[in-house]
């Protein structure tokens, strides 16, 4: 017999169960020690993924403004403007600017004239009026401030 053994046999059961319950504790910390160091090499292989997507679509997005097409929102940089675009608030409100009131329906032309994404026109042409950026004088029409 070992001199551990020896002194295991020695301890009582209290003492037992309280090594027992550290060895557990001091497994469980370990375990959670390495997912953490797995957690950490998945996130900064994310992080590489990402990296190499955005520049892969930021090439796609120049390529397609060079051929002159228009990037859709998903290609957009956050703040609204991709590449110096104005944006679809921006649009709606020089669309409007060039007549004194404009219908609903006569936005929507134009802009569908212009290649604006009119899928949210309601909503766009709201939030510009909470804005301040358009003015509604009745229901249904929009005009300049």
């Amino acid at each position: 017999m070992s001199k551990t053994e020896k002194e295991m046999n020695n301890l009582s059961a209290e003492e037992l169960y309280a090594l027992a319950r550290e060895r557990e504790k001091e497994e469980a910390e370990r375990q959670e020690q390495e997912f953490k160091e797995k957690r950490e090499q998945l996130k900064a292989k994310r992080r590489e993924i990402v990296a190499r997507q955005r520049k892969e679509l930021a090439a796609l997005d120049r390529e397609i403004r060079k051929l002159g097409g228009a990037v859709g929102r998903r290609g957009s940089r956050k703040g609204g403007r991709a590449g110096g675009t104005a944006t679809i608030g921006e649009q709606l409100c020089e669309i409007v600017a060039t007549q004194p009131e404009m219908t609903i329906s006569e936005i929507r032309e134009k802009a569908e004239e212009t290649g604006v994404d009119t899928r949210n026109l309601s909503q766009a042409l709201a939030y510009l009026k909470r804005q301040g950026r358009l003015a509604s004088p009745r229901r249904g029409v929009y005009s300049a401030p």
